[in-house]
């Protein structure tokens, strides 16, 4: 057999073998209570402003000062948390119930 013939009967031995080798998977759980139900209620936006946020939800409970560079404020009502970069919504959270 010459070289070629030795690779492509390699390269079919290799594949054969991928095929046999078992796939693994790992569950994830999420407890329930740790589950928010995203379908009943309305979040910010990523992206809009502090003042769109004041004026569709109302004043928050609590507001932690911005944080770090680039500073990140934290607006906290009811139900979810709002994470501010500078002026505009980098993220928001359900809180766990």
């Amino acid at each position: 057999m010459n070289k070629k013939g030795i690779r492509l009967a390699a390269l079919a031995l290799a594949t054969c073998l991928m095929g046999a080798v078992p796939a693994y998977a790992e569950q994830v759980t999420i407890p329930v209570g740790a589950q928010g139900d995203h379908s009943q209620i309305s979040l910010p936006a990523n992206g809009i402003t502090q003042d769109a946020v004041r004026e569709r939800w109302g004043s928050p409970e609590e507001i932690r000062e911005p944080v770090g560079q680039p500073p990140i404020s934290q607006w906290y009502y009811k139900e979810f948390v709002v994470y501010f970069e500078g002026e505009r919504v980098l993220h928001t959270v359900m809180k766990r119930k």
